[in-house]
């Protein structure tokens, strides 16, 4: 899927092309964003901005995306855009201009704060598993490499049931944010998936559990923007490897 076997994970407001290059000297993927792309979830990252958090709310998202992914045609890395979306059609056109660039369109399930759930979005798709696989579906069609984003220890939610009806659906890889439960990686490993584990990655240690649970690839979210945690970590997965 991507050499070395660490992405850039996204941090919303903050993960733009330029956060990417001064990453890729020891990354494979980078994951923009995340980026609202219809009249709900900007509605929600607004209010979010407006409580200090950091958001991109260009005027324009989908030119905003083809920009930044035009920005990294000759990175040594291969890009992805994190959106988030209630509505299908801003993710199909998100999805093309992914194709258009050779880049990931990775759907967010991830996003826990208030705001961006009560519209719908972030992780109450995991608990509307048939939505999410609709939206998987109409990213798929394009042709696009569709990851999901998901977070662990969601009330109610199996991460293993998801991770089947996201691959059924047309997926290509799960990106997990494993919260304090490192061992879901092994229960989504069961899947045909390319697995990203995610949460408390900074070295070796981190490295080697989530590769024994069944890990293909790791991503660095905060610490994205330290040169010497991304050295430790290429080191580690270069020592280690994925697990399939």
């Amino acid at each position: 899927m991507f050499e070395p076997r660490v992405a850039l994970a996204s941090l919303s407001g903050e993960s733009d092309a330029a956060w990417a290059r001064e990453g890729s000297a020891n990354a494979g993927a980078a994951f923009l964003g995340g980026v609202s792309l219809d009249e709900q979830t900007r509605n929600a990252a607004s209010k979010l901005v407006a409580r200090d958090r950091t958001e991109f709310l260009p005027d324009d998202p989908l030119a905003f995306i083809d920009g930044e992914l035009a920005a990294l045609a000759d990175a040594a890395l291969v890009p992805a855009v994190n959106v988030r979306t209630v509505t299908t059609e801003p993710l199909h056109e998100a999805a093309q201009l992914c194709v258009s660039h050779d880049a990931i369109l990775e759907l967010n399930a991830h996003c826990r704060q208030a705001e961006m759930c009560a519209v719908g979005a972030g992780e109450t798709l995991l608990a509307d598993t048939d939505r999410l696989c609709e939206y998987v579906s109409v990213a798929a069609e394009t042709g696009a490499t569709v990851s999901v984003k998901v977070r662990a220890e969601v009330e109610g939610v199996n991460l293993e049931e998801t991770a089947k009806r996201v691959d059924a659906a047309g997926a290509d890889i799960l990106h997990v944010d494993a919260m304090d439960s490192e061992a879901v990686i092994a229960e989504v490993a069961k899947s045909d998936l390319f697995i990203i584990a995610n949460n408390g990655v900074r070295g070796t240690e981190t490295v080697r559990e989530y590769v024994a649970y069944g890990a293909d690839a790791v991503s660095v979210g905060r610490a994205s923007d330290n040169p010497t945690v991304m050295a430790r970590v290429r080191h580690a997965v270069d020592q280690f490897g994925g697990a399939r």
